[in-house]
Parts: C-alpha cells; sequence; structure tokens
C-alpha cells in the first residue's frame, strides 16, 4: 500500500476499534477518521464523503431492552448505507458481525438484519462489502462484566473476585484481538481486488469454561510459585498477554523470597517444568561460593555485576580451571556434570550473577556433592 487512505472507524473507542486505531496510527499513509457515541450526523457525512474503506465496528451488546439491537446493529448501518448511497464514490465497508448471526434471537436477529443490509447495497452499487462474523474476541483494552467471559474471568482473578461458572463443560470458540487486528489490515493492501461476502479470521481456539478458569487461576498463582506458565500453545500465550493487562497498576511488581546471610543472598526467580529455573545470586566481596559437583544437574552462570573468577577442577583430578568474569563483558559460562565448581567475587562491591539450572531443586534429590575446588 503506497498511496494515502482514508479511514474511517465507527465505534472507535471500543473494544476492537481502540486496538485498530492504535494499530493503524503507525501508518503515516492512512488518514484515520474515528466515528464515536457523539459524533454528529453532519460530520459522519463529511468523514464518509471523502472514505476509501468503512470498519464499522460500533454495534450493541449489551442493550437495558432488545429493542436497543436493532437500533444499534441494524438502523445505524442502515443510516451509514444511506449516506453512502447518495455519494458518487462509494467506499468498501468492513462489518464485525459475530458468529450469533444465526442464533433466534434478539442479538443476533439484529446482527443479521445488519448484515442483509450491507448485502443488499453491495448487489445494487457493486460496492465492496466485507462480512465478518467473530467469535468471541479477547486480548488487551477488553471492558470485563460486559460480553466477554475471558475480560470478566481474568478481571476477577486478578482482583480476587470470585467468579460463577455455571457448566464448567461450556466449549467456547475464541479469537485473540491481533489476529483480527492483522486480518483487517491486510485488507488495506487489496480490498479493490477482493471479492465481496464473508471472511473469516483465524485461528479460532475451543476451550472449555473451567479450563479456562483453571488456566488463568494458574497465572495468578505463577507470580507466587515463580513457575511460568506453559505458553507453548498459542492460545494460552495470548491468553497470558491478555491475563497481564488486566493487572491493577499497583500490582504490576511482586516480591520475591530473598534468601540472605552474611555471604550476600540467592532467590529463586523463574520455574520451568519443562526448562529448569533461574536464580539471582549476590555475593559479597571476598566471598566464595560453591565448591560442589553434579551428576546430572547443569548450570549457566552469567554475572551482570561486578568481577570475580568461577574455578573448576574435574573430579580425580588436580589440573584446576579459571575462568574470570565481569558484569562490563557478558559471558555466560556452563558448568558441566563432574566438575566441582566455585565462584568468588574479586571486586570491591557485590557481584550479580544470573544462574539457570536444567532442572528444579529438589530436596530430597538435590544432586549436589561439596568438594573444595
Amino acid at each position: 500500500m503506497e498511496k494515502s487512505l482514508n479511514v474511517v472507524i465507527t465505534g472507535a473507542n471500543g473494544f476492537i476499534g481502540k486496538n485498530l486505531v492504535a494499530e493503524l496510527n503507525k501508518n503515516e499513509n492512512l488518514i484515520i477518521k474515528k466515528v464515536v457515541r457523539d459524533t454528529s450526523k453532519d460530520t459522519l457525512k463529511d468523514y464518509l464523503s471523502k472514505a476509501d474503506i468503512v470498519f464499522h465496528l460500533a454495534g450493541v451488546n449489551r442493550p437495558k431492552n432488545d429493542s436497543e439491537f436493532i437500533e444499534g446493529n441494524r438502523n445505524f448501518t442502515n443510516e451509514i448505507i444511506e449516506i453512502i448511497k447518495e455519494q458518487d464514490y462509494k467506499p468498501a465497508i468492513v462489518l464485525s458481525s459475530s458468529i450469533q448471526a444465526v442464533s433466534d434471537n434478539a442479538y443476533g436477529l439484529s446482527k443479521k438484519a445488519g448484515e442483509q443490509v450491507l448485502l443488499n447495497f453491495s448487489e445494487e452499487f457493486k460496492s465492496k462489502v466485507f462480512i465478518y462474523r467473530l467469535p468471541n474476541v479477547f486480548g488487551k483494552w477488553c471492558k470485563p462484566n460486559y460480553n466477554s467471559v475471558v475480560a470478566t474471568f481474568c478481571h476477577n482473578i486478578s482482583h480476587n473476585i470470585d467468579i460463577h461458572i455455571n457448566d464448567e463443560n461450556h466449549m467456547l470458540n475464541l479469537v485473540y484481538i491481533d489476529d483480527v487486528i492483522k486480518e483487517f489490515k491486510s485488507l488495506l493492501d487489496d480490498f479493490e481486488d477482493l471479492k465481496s461476502g464473508f471472511k473469516e479470521v483465524g485461528p479460532v481456539y475451543e476451550i472449555t469454561l473451567g479450563k479456562l478458569a483453571s488456566k488463568l487461576e494458574s497465572f495468578k498463582l505463577s507470580r507466587e510459585n515463580r513457575m511460568v506458565p506453559d505458553l507453548s500453545k498459542g492460545l494460552f500465550k495470548k491468553l497470558y498477554s491478555t491475563y497481564l493487562s488486566y493487572l491493577d497498576i499497583d500490582e504490576f511488581a511482586y516480591n520475591l523470597k530473598m534468601n540472605v546471610d552474611n555471604r550476600g543472598s540467592f532467590t529463586e526467580f523463574l520455574k520451568t517444568e519443562e526448562n529448569g529455573q533461574v536464580s539471582i545470586n549476590i555475593s559479597k566481596p571476598g566471598i566464595v561460593k560453591g565448591n560442589h559437583w553434579h551428576h546430572t544437574k547443569n548450570e549457566k552462570f552469567l554475572v551482570v555485576s561486578g568481577e570475580g573468577v568461577i574455578r573448576f577442577r574435574k573430579y580425580g583430578t588436580d589440573e584446576v580451571i579459571k575462568y574470570h568474569v565481569s558484569g562490563d563483558k557478558l559471558e555466560v559460562v556452563d558448568i558441566p556434570t563432574g566438575y566441582t565448581h566455585n565462584i568468588e567475587n574479586l571486586g570491591h562491591s557485590d557481584m550479580v550473577t544470573v544462574m539457570w539450572a536444567n532442572e528444579l531443586f529438589d530436596p530430597n534429590n538435590p544432586d549436589t556433592y561439596f568438594e573444595e575446588v
């Protein structure tokens, strides 16, 4: 996309709208006009008269009475179309509809009615119309206790508020906000060449209410047990990012247990079931730590502040090997099995070392054997 495009976004202050605006604002070739609740009809007409593409994201989800569904989901769509009909140039229109459009309820019927307005318009004027029947969209900036169970669960769990589940086995279909925005953004490059009609956003994830709640609870617990959540699956990675966005601003930080003595301190930072753990070791000047070896456990040491020396001696031999380390030159030192080893602070200030071990510490099987280097 090289030429400038005029982009109109209705519902620009809503969940999807806010994310779309944030993404499209990065592109200097886009002229973005935001339509919100208090946008006047004259302003709306002005925006639409210059639009190349309209992202129609405005809608009603939780009205006081069912009649508002039609007003917000069909009538406003029809108002936009009637304005565009009077123009010589007909912009492409992208509609965020819902999978509920196939359901026989007030919300679903209003969404389907809004779709039909666009389909009729497209057929009459041969204009480009793209309709997305979105499943449950989740991600940052989604309002809790509104129309997203993910947002509600994230907010309540992170704020120590009980959640209520009627059916733990109820299956949810979820799509991540960034995937929605990526799809919408891709339209800007070739919407003029695309065929009108229904389009899809993926991937769509399936998860039960019970599993969703359990996973979000584990994210909360991870700050206490220091276990890094399993993020190998795309859904869990996206849920974790979403969960963190609901923390209160005074809850971003959390304390770690520091094991302190006259030599310095040792603090476990992160743990994983599959890939061991990371700890932070602080040594006072002149202090030597270690003097032990392992059968299977292996480690990586990274001095990030201060200076010192790491010494090795292979079990059963006399030769001592030395590696000088410093926070001025970041260098990872592997600690192989079968070598007794220690680390000494040679500087005049605390030496800070990031230590990774390939397994979680097991007090019943520490695999650690004292022997002076």
